[in-house]
């Protein structure tokens, strides 16, 4: 197990896991919670198909430390700096090539919702709680919280955001915050078991496929993305014609 600042990293076969640990409530004490440098070392690490980012304990996070931030921002270039910084980290979660699920326990507010966003799929125990509580203390999600949560639930996001209110984790599921329930008080089993029916028995090559073309249909238009898909399709088949031929 490897660890840099607040984030644990440990591979167990094909997956890793990404763990958040400060605490009951693993607090994020500054919104760039681990070393960018070390995450894109772990995620590039040979014959990994898949990520589990995960808190650990009872809680997946509560988001930031007030009493921190409050510190933090007594020095705006500095805030500005971290900020960004954090924003870079989720946006490299995001923009990675092989799955990512976040298995969520109990709270995920803030921050922590905001990590959870940039999952590519989101699983829940049915005790789990989320919300955007920034707008009880004068703020708002800060790292790319609201343009996530607009693109996944449209105008629900003005609710959820403005009224600073918890959510339950069926209420979550209903709305399209999270994509699974987990059949236990702790996701992470159902996690690590959902993401191994997805990457099992499949080269890396055609899981970084077809993530690649999933991000194209967000990022391209229909004519761009199609034949980006025709490409990526045929190098494919010509490798898998190769390994027969051998």
């Amino acid at each position: 197990m490897e660890k840099s600042k607040i984030v644990h990293w440990e591979r167990q076969g094909e997956i890793g896991f990404l763990s958040i640990s400060n605490g009951r409530e693993n607090y994020l004490n500054t919104p760039d919670f681990v070393d960018i440098n070390d995450l894109k070392k772990w995620t590039s690490e040979e014959g990994l198909k898949g990520i589990i980012i995960t808190g650990l304990g009872r809680n997946f996070s509560a988001g930031a430390n007030l009493d921190q931030l409050h510190e933090l921002a007594a020095d705006e270039k500095l805030l500005h700096e971290k900020m960004n910084r954090g924003k870079e980290i989720l946006d490299f979660i995001e923009d990675l090539d092989i799955p990512v699920i976040a298995s969520i326990n109990g709270i995920c507010f803030g921050g922590g919702l905001e990590i959870a966003l940039a999952c590519h799929l989101r699983v829940a125990s049915p005790k789990a709680l989320f919300a955007f509580p920034e707008t009880n203390h004068g703020l708002i999600p800060g790292l790319g919280g609201t343009h996530r949560l607009t693109q996944l639930m449209g105008k629900k996001a003005f609710e959820l955001i403005l009224n600073g209110t918890m959510q339950d984790a069926q209420l979550a599921k209903d709305t399209g915050l999270i994509d699974y329930l987990s059949d236990d008080k702790n996701s992470l089993e159902y996690s690590t078991e959902f993401l191994k029916s997805m990457i099992e028995d499949r080269p890396v090559e055609v899981i970084k496929s077809v993530m690649q073309a999933i991000k194209n249909s967000t990022k391209m238009s229909k004519d761009e993305a199609l034949k980006a898909e025709t490409e990526l399709f045929c190098k494919l088949a010509v490798n898998v014609n190769a390994h027969q031929e051998d």
